[in-house]
């Protein structure tokens, strides 16, 4: 595993930029379909869109998102090997789950972990067994 982690600062840029990818894809799509959705349909559509995007991405680029690449950070196991479907599932999803069962209370309980922790590790890496680490 490397030393050098990713911090807050990486990690929020990477997912602002994954999060603008996913929206804007997704506004294309729609419209070159002609499907116009509801305020409430289009957020759920996103908020699925992105969770299956943050799940399958790393995993099939070894741990990179477009976001992550961009910056040069990325997702690996503790052991220092590449996530799994397995691992990014317990991150991203089972993740998103206790976040949204706290009423986000965890969520931002992880933001000061990983501004605090010297290993900038969050609580859905602990859930996965993952930590973000630099990359050259």
């Amino acid at each position: 595993m490397s030393n050098e982690y990713g911090g807050l600062g990486r990690r929020f840029v990477a997912l602002l930029i994954d999060g603008l990818i996913v929206t804007i894809g997704l506004f294309i799509i729609l419209f070159i379909l002609g499907i116009e959705l509801s305020d409430a349909q289009s957020n759920s559509l996103n908020t699925t869109i992105s969770n299956i995007y943050m799940w399958l991405i790393p995993t099939i680029w070894t741990g990179y998102t477009i976001g992550k690449k961009a910056l040069n950070i990325k997702i690996e196991k503790l052991d220092g090997s590449d996530v799994t479907l397995w691992t990014m599932f317990l991150r991203q999803i089972i993740g998103s789950i206790v976040y949204a069962l706290s009423f986000g209370i965890l969520f931002i309980v992880s933001v000061f972990m990983v501004i605090i922790r010297e290993d900038k590790r969050a609580i859905h890496d602990f859930i996965a067994g993952t930590c973000v680490v630099k990359t050259k």
